[in-house]
């Protein structure tokens, strides 16, 4: 039973690494560089601009939901590498710092722009990494 937890907690560390990585690609890549992973974005507000609604708001929500989303491994993570961590508020906190970090460091990447609502949509994707986590553990109990 030890040497499962262990192997699994092996591979969750691994995964969450490769996440880390991963996450440090899309958000410390100069503008110009970062629209080639991120193009999404743009693709998809102009499918809703098809549809009639303005391209730029469209693109404002898009970017909200996908960093929403860019932070649910972040929360699903977490939980699972440490599961005393099942308040609300520790992660929330724990993610709105390494957003704010994030969003600081970006200061000094070429093109890149900060928003306060950034890291707002990465605390509320780490939450629901957080939410699937604690759902997902149930489960398999």
């Amino acid at each position: 039973m030890v040497l499962a937890r262990q192997f699994s907690t092996g591979w969750l560390k691994a995964l969450f690494t490769a996440y880390l990585i991963a996450l440090a690609f899309v958000v410390f890549l100069p503008a110009r560089e970062a629209s080639t992973v991120t193009g999404f974005v743009g693709v998809i507000a102009g499918w809703l601009a098809l549809l009639g609604i303005p391209f730029d708001a469209a693109g404002v929500a898009v970017e909200f939901i996908a960093n929403i989303v860019m932070f649910v491994p972040f929360g699903v993570l977490v939980r699972l590498l440490k599961p005393t961590l099942w308040n609300w508020w520790p992660l929330a906190l724990l993610a709105a710092a390494s957003s704010g970090t994030i969003e600081v460091i970006q200061l000094l990447v070429p093109g890149r722009v900060t928003a306060l609502s950034d890291v707002l949509a990465n605390t509320l994707g780490a939450l629901a990494g957080l939410a699937a986590a604690k759902k997902l553990t149930a489960v398999l109990r």
